[in-house]
C-alpha cells in the first residue's frame, strides 16, 4: 500500500515571525505546538493576521533540518498517554536550516517582520565556549545593521533566570560601549521562560505510530507526553504569538515557578537517571516503578520541598501530577539521555537547593547528597556523556578513598560547599539504594 508523505498534509505557511535556534524534538514538542495552538486560535476567533510562522535553525547537528525540509517542515506530534495516543499534524515551521547556514540566519534575524528569537540549546549551550551566544550576537547584528527594530530573545532551556543568563553571554562578547553593545541594551528584551513538557527520543516504533494515526508517511514525527507548560516573564517588543491561547502563563516573576520546576521534576529526573542506570533500569518509568528508588525520589522531594516559595497543597498538587507522569510507562524517557551533561544540570537541580536548606538552617539532605554521590560514581562508569566533567572525570580517576571523590566532586560542582566533603563521602561510601549495596539514609 502506498502512502503519501507528511508534507502533503499542509493547510498554510504562515509568514515567518519567529526565528529558533535548536530545532529539535523539544522545541518542536513545546514552542512550535503552542504557536500551532496560537494560530489555530487567532484564526478560530476571526482575530485576523496571517499568524506567525517559525523559521528554525539547527544547534549542532543539520540532520533534523535535513529530514524535516524533505517534507516540507510539518511532522506529526504524538502526544502519548496511560491509555492511548493521540496525533496532531504540526505546520508552525515554515522553514528549516542547517545551523552552520550564516546567511540564512542573518537573513532571517534581519527582517523587520520577525519579533521573537527563542533557543532551545540545553544547560551545555550556554557555558563558555559554546556557539550559541556567538550566533545569537551573530543575528542580532545583522537586525541593528539592517535597522529592522527591536526583538525578544526567549530562552527555553533550564536554566534559573534563563533570559538574564543568554543576555549576559550575548553582551560579553559585544565590544563594550560600541553602538550594537548600546543598541542591543537598549532594543532587545531577553525573556526568561519557564517549560515543561516531557519528550524522549524518537524510535522507529513511532514513527510507524505516526503511520498508522494519519495514513502519511513522516519520517520525523515527535513523541510527548500530554501534560505541557510554560511560564514566561519579559517584554516582547514586536509583538509575539498568542501563546496564551495554549495555556502559556506571562507573569512578573517567574523565580518560584522555575525553582518549583528545576527541584522537583529535572532533580527527580537525575536522581532516577543516576540511581536507576546503576540498577540496570533503561527508562524513568522503570526506575521509578522500583521501591527502593520510589523512596530515595520521595525523600529527596520531602528535602527540596521546603525551600519552594508555594503553599504545600500546591506542591502537593504538583508532586501528584509528577507521580502519574513518571509512572506513564508508555512514554519511553530514557536514563541515559537525562544522565547527559550533569556537570552543567546538577548545579540548579540538586546544589541549588542544597544551598537554600543550609541557608535556611536545616540539615543537608541525604538524597541530594546521594544525587552528587551517584554522579560521581557514574562519571567513572562506561557511557559518561559530559564533555564539561572532563576534568573531574580524571580527578575521580586518580581518587583514591571516598572523602578524596567528595572533595573532587564539590571542588567542581560546588567549591563553596567543602563543609560538606564528610557527608558526600559518607554517601559516597554507602553506594546506590536501589543496588541494595548499602544502608541509605
Amino acid at each position: 500500500m502506498t502512502h503519501g508523505s507528511i508534507g502533503s498534509a499542509r493547510q498554510v505557511r504562515h509568514p515567518v515571525r519567529v526565528a529558533h535556534l535548536g530545532l529539535g524534538a523539544f522545541h518542536r514538542a513545546h514552542q512550535a505546538w503552542y504557536t500551532q495552538r496560537a494560530n489555530d486560535a487567532t484564526e478560530a476567533e476571526g482575530m485576523g493576521g496571517d499568524g506567525w510562522g517559525i523559521a528554525s535553525f539547527t544547534g549542532r547537528s543539520p540532520d533534523a533540518a535535513r529530514v524535516l525540509a524533505a517534507q516540507d517542515a510539518v511532522y506529526t506530534l504524538i502526544e502519548r498517554g496511560p491509555d492511548g495516543d493521540a496525533a496532531t499534524v504540526v505546520e508552525a515551521l515554515s522553514s528549516v536550516h542547517d545551523g552552520a547556514d550564516a546567511e540564512a540566519w542573518r537573513r532571517v534575524l534581519a527582517d523587520p517582520q520577525v519579533g521573537v528569537l527563542t533557543l532551545t540549546v540545553t544547560e551545555a549551550g550556554y557555558r563558555p565556549g559554546s556557539t550559541a551566544p556567538p550566533r545569537v550576537l551573530d543575528g542580532l547584528r545583522a537586525r541593528f545593521e539592517g535597522g529592522a527594530g527591536g526583538i525578544a530573545v526567549v530562552s527555553c532551556d533550564n536554566l534559573p533566570d534563563n533570559g538574564a543568563v543568554i543576555r549576559d553571554a550575548v553582551l560579553a562578547l559585544a565590544d563594550p560601549g560600541s553602538e550594537l553593545d548600546a543598541w542591543i541594551r537598549a532594543e532587545v528584551s531577553f525573556v526568561s521562560s519557564m517549560v515543561d513538557r516531557i519528550t524522549p527520543a524518537t524510535t522507529d516504533a513511532d514513527r510507524e505510530t505516526a503511520l498508522r494515526l494519519t495514513g502519511l508517511e513522516d519520517a520525523a514525527p515527535v513523541v510527548t507526553e500530554p501534560f505541557a507548560e510554560w511560564v514566561l516573564a519579559g517584554d516582547f517588543p514586536a509583538g509575539r504569538p498568542a501563546w496564551e491561547a495554549a495555556g502559556a502563563q506571562f507573569v512578573d516573576d517567574i523565580a518560584p515557578y522555575e525553582r518549583r520546576k528545576l527541584w522537583l521534576l529535572n532533580a527527580g529526573h537525575s536522581l532516577l537517571a543516576y540511581h536507576g542506570l546503576a540498577a540496570g533500569h533503561r527508562t524513568v518509568a522503570d526506575a521509578v516503578a522500583d521501591p527502593a528508588l520510589s523512596a530515595e525520589l520521595e525523600r529527596l522531594w520531602n528535602e527540596q520541598r521546603t525551600e519552594l516559595p508555594f503553599d504545600d497543597a500546591t506542591v502537593d498538587d504538583a508532586l501528584d501530577a509528577l507521580r502519574s507522569r513518571f509512572g506513564n510507562a508508555r512514554i519511553e524517557h530514557r536514563l541515559a539521555q537525562i544522565a547527559s551533561d550533569g556537570s552543567q544540570k546538577l548545579g540548579p537541580r540538586i546544589v541549588d537547593p542544597l544551598r537554600a536548606r543550609l541557608a535556611s538552617g536545616r540539615e543537608p539532605g541525604a538524597a541530594q547528597l546521594g544525587v552528587l554521590a551517584a554522579w560521581s560514581r557514574h562519571l567513572g562508569g562506561p557511557d559518561v556523556r559530559d564533555a564539561g566533567a572532563d576534568e573531574l572525570v580524571a580527578a575521580l580517576r586518580d581518587a583514591r578513598t571516598p572523602h578524596d571523590r567528595a572533595a573532587a566532586v564539590l571542588a567542581a560542582l560546588a567549591p563553596d560547599l567543602t563543609d560538606l566533603t564528610e557527608p558526600l563521602a559518607e554517601r559516597i561510601a554507602a553506594g546506590d539504594p536501589a543496588t541494595h549495596q548499602g544502608a541509605h539514609v
